[in-house]
């Protein structure tokens, strides 16, 4: 019999630990991003998906069930420690990117998204397992969508390049310094590439 060690399996170790998180997120249901959506508290992980045919950008996303953008809310404020005001984080951030959305010219109706309540900890476990395995486009390439904007410092930055593709947020801007002909060539092999390793997940 050739040499044989029994594989070792540590149940507690972080990359288990992130894919159980994020295969339980994909157990949720792809509700649609609508502001009809109920209130409900409790902060947690999210993921925002295109689930239509009519943008031809992202439509090759959809059969493979790879989300634009991923993030979490939390309860406490991560440098301090102190819990945020208000009850309902997580439905107050994917309230507010709905409305990006819309602001950016996009049809709402054309998107849904997956929500799962959870701790902090294990939130920020399940955003990372998600943004590093499938690496969003929103996330990766179309950087800006998650911004707000805060102040003078703020209005003075250049205009992101999700607002250079998906222009019409009510915000100002510095100067443009993107090409959107370039940026949505650039999301389109991404999303190509992304496809093609999505074999690589570990979670699927």
């Amino acid at each position: 019999m050739p040499d044989y060690a029994p594989q070792f399996y540590d149940p507690l170790d972080t990359r288990n630990i992130t894919s159980v998180i994020c295969r339980e997120l994909e157990a949720q249901p792809l509700i649609p991003l609508v502001p009809e959506t109920p209130r409900f508290d409790g902060s947690g992980l999210y993921a925002i998906y295109y689930a239509s045919e009519a943008e031809s950008l992202y439509a090759p996303l959809v059969p493979h069930d790879i989300p634009v953008y991923v993030g979490q809310s939390l309860s406490h404020n991560s440098a301090t420690g102190v819990a945020i005001s208000g009850r309902t984080p997580l439905w107050s951030r994917v309230r507010g990117h709905a409305r990006s959305i819309e602001g950016g010219g996009l049809r709402l109706t054309e998107f849904a998204v997956r929500l799962l309540r959870m701790p902090d900890v294990h939130a920020d476990l399940g955003e990372n397992g998600l943004r590093v395995n499938y690496q969003p486009v929103w996330n990766a390439i179309l950087r800006g969508f998650g911004s707000n904007e805060q102040g003078s410092s703020t209005r003075q930055s250049a205009r992101s390049k999700w607002d250079t593709v998906h222009q019409g947020r009510n915000r100002s801007y510095g100067d443009s310094t993107h090409d959107r002909d370039k940026l949505i060539e650039e999301a389109r092999r991404h999303i190509s590439t992304r496809i093609a390793q999505l074999g690589d997940v570990p979670w699927r």
